[in-house]
């Protein structure tokens, strides 16, 4: 089976990416396999992401997710307002500006440090030892007990890197000595554990008892061994801390809300390609979404996608390419891109772009295309909207968005549901549903923060295993994306908390009831999938089936999963 995929050349903070070299009909990877299938390159991806950068004013433009999903979480936050909805308590004002005044200081003091620490050798007191779970109440004990050995902290790969250590290893530190030493004996050390994981957990329990004065103490504590430009474990904790000083301060919302507007579009994009590049899930996905829908619409002659959150549209032109070499022509490709409005006096403004690059893409390759946007609230589009012709072969796809949109714990009727019911009505030949696996949605902050640290603990070693430390685009986009969604998990709260993803399981559950049947994995691709992630990645990351859900991970934690469905017709 051909490949939607091609070697990747990198896209710098200099500019963007140099394709010169890699002309459309001859990516690498274009013509592996002897699947009848048409042919096509993830290189596609890369090249479409080229003409943005190269075409487009970019540097002046926020990121398209960060502006949409800082606009929903500042909606429902000032939704929550006028309703007299309390989310964060806050101990009393004045003992809390005295903590921060005094704290802010001291932690001043430790960020000047840090600059100079982290480059000396012998880091050893910055690392994450074994978690010891804390006594908690009941429901805490509950909802953890089905995930307590996920999660866990392999660091064997560090063994033999100069400044790294594994879980045997800790910190030195100079001891004096009673008396004169002789002129043979070495000097005497000791080693100090630091356990971030441990300090990290009492400071969520010590907020969520209202003890501001301890957590801003253990943060004290957290900060001295934590640094964005350490190993994965040190920027974890850097950047959990924050989102813990931004819960103590009330400020999570805030915070959030405020990444928008600090890089612009293009520098985002270039982080975003640092993560293709480090991992396969994105890749993989246009695999598994391209070759499921094209094996679908062989003879289709007209087909309409419905792509719940497309913001810019990087999983379709793999797809684009590969309809234009279909034997007697490529068919009519109508897609309805939908996604949330913008800002200001043209909300649909950032979808209708979507369309454009794509009718450019389309017209590139000889590929009929016809394109609608909608900017609104997805629960809000009624089916007379989607403009469906029933001679079309109709498919809908939602890939990683639907954990965006509100359920049953934050709103009182469950807007995850009635996008499901719509797609339902839609009556799709196929729906492709990608989802972002996670447990970190608990009602109760302490079981949500662990879960949480559980779930970014495997990212942040991920990058650590495949990306140098050093490079730009990883440090942007832990900071920029990892470090952004930790805040809102960890310091929001009520549907300022857009972050809100389930399990592949729970999903399985939800889209059942929503009427939904699911169809079985296509054995080649999966088999395809397989060899390609065991060839070209790095050992620990998985891909697995479980049922009829196809997953990735890394080091045995689930973290995407997708599946095919239909609705169940009576």
């Amino acid at each position: 089976m051909a490949g939607f995929e091609c070697d990747f050349p990198s896209i710098t903070s200099s500019g963007p990416l140099n394709l010169s070299n890699y002309p459309v009909d001859a990516l690498p990877g274009e013509h592996d396999g002897d699947s009848s299938l048409p042919g096509d390159t993830f290189g596609a991806v890369l090249q479409y992401l080229n003409q943005m950068l190269m075409g487009e004013d970019l540097e002046q433009r926020p990121c398209m997710y960060q502006e949409l999903s800082a606009l929903q979480a500042a909606e429902k936050s000032f939704y929550d307002a006028l309703t007299g909805v309390e989310i964060i308590k806050v101990a009393d004002e004045k003992e809390k500006e005295r903590d921060n005044f005094t704290n802010g200081s001291a932690r001043k003091r430790n960020h000047y440090r840090q600059d100079d620490e982290h480059v000396e050798a012998g880091r050893a007191t910055k690392q994450f030892a074994s978690y010891a779970e804390e006594p908690t109440e009941i429901f805490d004990e509950v909802l953890l007990s089905s995930s307590s050995n996920a999660g866990s902290w392999d660091l064997s790969y560090c063994d033999a890197k100069p400044g790294r250590w594994n879980n045997q290893q800790i910190g030195l530190t100079q001891e004096p000595k009673r008396g004169r030493p002789r002129a043979s004996e070495k000097k005497l050390t000791i080693r100090e554990v630091v356990d971030m994981r441990s300090l990290l957990t009492q400071c969520a329990q010590s907020i969520s008892d209202f003890d501001n004065r301890t957590a801003n103490q253990l943060l004290n504590q957290i900060r001295q061994h934590s640094s964005p430009h350490g190993d994965g474990n040190e920027r974890l904790a850097h950047y959990f801390a924050d989102a813990l000083e931004a819960r103590v301060s009330g400020m999570g919302t805030t915070m959030y809300t405020a990444f928008s507007t600090r890089v612009s579009a293009a520098d985002t994009l270039k982080a975003y390609q640092a993560y293709i590049l480090a991992s396969p899930f994105r890749k993989m996905s246009n695999i598994l979404t391209g070759k499921s829908i094209l094996k679908l619409t062989t003879e289709a002659s007209q087909i309409h996608i419905i792509d719940f959150g497309i913001l810019y549209g990087f999983h379709w032109p793999c797809f684009i390419q590969a309809l234009s070499k279909r034997p007697g022509g490529p068919p009519k490709l109508s897609i309805t891109g939908i996604d949330l409005p913008q800002p200001g006096l043209r909300p649909a403004e950032r979808v209708e772009e979507t369309g454009r690059r794509l009718a450019h893409y389309c017209k590139k390759f000889n590929v009929p295309f016809e394109y609608h946007a909608i900017a609104r609230k997805w629960e809000t589009i009624s089916l007379e909207e989607l403009k469906i012709d029933r001679s079309e072969t109709v498919i809908a796809t939602c890939l990683y968005r639907l954990r965006n949109v509100p359920d049953e714990t934050s709103v009182t009727s469950s807007a995850r549901d009635t996008v499901l019911h719509l797609i339902k009505k839609i009556n799709p030949d196929l729906f492709v549903h990608g989802i972002l696996n996670g447990t970190y949605n608990a009602p109760f902050f302490v079981t949500r923060f662990r879960e949480a640290l559980h779930h970014f603990s495997s990212l942040f070693d991920m990058f650590d295993k495949t990306l140098p430390r050093q490079d730009q685009d990883r440090l942007v986009f832990e900071k920029e994306v990892l470090g952004r969604q930790s805040i809102n998990v960890i310091a929001c709260e009520g549907t300022a908390r857009i972050e809100r993803p389930e399990t592949y399981k729970q999903w399985q559950a939800r889209n059942e009831r929503a009427g939904f049947r699911q169809i079985p994995l296509n054995k080649d691709i999966v088999k395809e999938v397989r060899a390609k992630v065991k060839l070209q990645y790095h050992k620990d990351f998985l891909v697995d089936e479980d049922g009829k859900w196809i997953l990735q991970g890394w080091k045995g934690r689930v973290i995407y999963a997708l599946s095919y469905w239909k609705p169940a017709h009576e």
